[in-house]
């Protein structure tokens, strides 16, 4: 995966936005403020934190080795991911909608509401 499929990837969740908090180097992913994925966009090798529930974050890191606990981030709820490896792009778009399901699940009531939101697992 590229970078700017990666980008155009998380920027096509609904309500998603990107924005710059740690500098340029750093794409944030929010959606109603909250993050779902942060990348350093020209990083060699691509990488991407991502939102995980805690259970299948840990069963990911044994199973596949380009998944790591979340860079400066909280490691029970964050992985990040290596994208120069064998992890096939619709594996990672997967993980990335599981991470906007995730922080989108969270969101109140309202919110969900406005981004027209539905969980996979709920279709």
């Amino acid at each position: 995966m590229t970078p700017a499929a990666l980008r155009k990837l998380c920027l096509g969740f609904p309500g998603a936005r990107e924005e710059f908090p740690f500098g340029e180097g750093s794409s944030v992913f929010k959606v109603a403020g909250k993050m779902f994925a942060l990348s350093p966009l020209k990083a060699e090798p691509l990488r991407i934190s991502l939102k995980c529930e805690p259970d299948l974050a840990v069963r990911l890191r044994a199973e596949h080795p380009e998944i790591i606990p979340g860079y400066h981030l909280n490691k029970r709820h964050w992985n990040t991911v290596r994208l120069d490896g064998p992890l096939t792009d619709g594996f990672v778009r997967e993980l990335v909608e599981d991470s906007y399901d995730l922080v989108v699940a969270g969101l109140p009531k309202r919110e969900r509401e406005k981004l027209d939101w539905v969980a996979l697992s709920q279709e």
